[in-house]
């Protein structure tokens, strides 16, 4: 039995990820920074809470991290903690880039000093090549980040390729562009828009207010993401993959997919307001996931459309569950 140390398990991806490796006859233990909270929510929503070892650990503690890999005795690492949000990170530099530089740095040095033959998956970003022009990135496209957040991935990601040249670790880089489902936190803009048609078409007389709607990403299905991290770390030879479906489309229109899977023109129920902007936001990124397709036999499996329909009725579902609970309160 392959045991697996998924470090950042209570995200969207670590449940995600968890319940892959379970299927797959894994035994999995996660990280989170403080377990005594109990279960995390994304297990408990998977019904997997019970299955995975919980540990505490605190990425930028070295002497944390150490300690997890001892206990643990993973054959394989999937490093998927630290700060997630982009627009936070214009919020809180010094604390991005302390949380996902040094996070990684611990990692990559404590399986060095176990040297155990351990496979190390990072999850790098697809913020770190800035903004695109419209060319569709690949694994040789220049780095050119344009948030904190972007800087500490990209910082992250050369960590990475010098461990795997300069001390022979199985090291690799998954450079994943967006991806989504219902377990996105609402401070995503995807889960924010979903959650608000839900809820408009409940009933609710709110306005939905967005910044910019003309910037363009490749927008994914979750689930699959997390099977190309674990394709990763099954292949010869560590190498590093983008990820992404190849099509990329307006925030705009990823609204009006939102509204029409409940009846709803978005134009009627959605204003921009300027301040919601960031600092240096990007205004097109895409990918060319060609590599990840030879290589490790991936391919997206869920267009956009279909993202979209799931994670709007996965918050009708879960409006119309509070709203049977509050009424048998009652």
């Amino acid at each position: 039995m392959k045991r697996a140390l998924i470090c950042g398990i209570g995200g969207q991806d670590g449940g995600y990820l968890a319940r892959l490796l379970l299927e797959k006859g894994y035994r999995v233990a996660g990280t989170s920074r403080d377990i005594h909270r109990g279960p995390l929510a994304n297990l408990e929503t998977l019904g997997i809470a019970n299955d995975v070892e919980l540990l505490s650990m605190a990425p930028n503690d070295f002497r944390s991290v150490f300690t997890a890999l001892v206990s643990a005795e993973p054959d394989e690492i999937y490093h998927l903690a630290g700060q997630s949000s982009v627009g936070l990170s214009f919020e809180m530099p010094a604390e991005t880039l302390d949380s996902i530089v040094f996070g990684t740095l611990n990692l990559l040095e404590a399986i060095r000093l176990t040297e155990r033959p351990i496979k190390f998956y990072h999850a790098s970003s697809s913020e770190c090549f800035g903004d695109l022009h419209g060319e569709a990135a690949t694994e040789h496209t220049p780095f050119r980040p344009r948030s904190p957040y972007g800087v500490a991935k990209a910082s992250a990601h050369m960590l990475v390729a010098n461990y795997r040249e300069a001390y022979g670790l199985f090291a690799a880089n998954g450079i994943l562009f967006n991806h989504e489902s219902p377990l996105r936190p609402e401070r995503f803009v995807t889960r924010k828009i979903t959650a608000a048609a839900a809820r408009i078409a409940a009933g609710s007389p709110e306005t939905l207010t967005l910044g910019r709607t003309d910037i363009i990403r490749d927008w994914g299905w979750a689930p699959d993401y997390v099977d190309a991290m674990w394709r990763m770390l099954q292949i010869d030879e560590a190498q590093d993959f983008v990820i992404a479906t190849g099509r990329s489309i307006s925030l705009a229109q990823f609204a009006e997919l939102a509204f029409d899977a409940v009846g709803l023109n978005w134009r009627d129920h959605v204003r921009n307001d300027e301040s919601f902007a960031r600092p240096s936001d990007l205004l097109w990124s895409g990918a060319d996931p060609s590599h990840a397709m030879r290589e490790l036999g991936w391919k997206a499996s869920v267009p956009i459309e279909e993202v979209a329909r799931r994670m709007v009725e996965a918050d009708r579902a879960k409006g119309e569950a509070a709203t049977k609970c509050e009424a048998d309160a009652t």
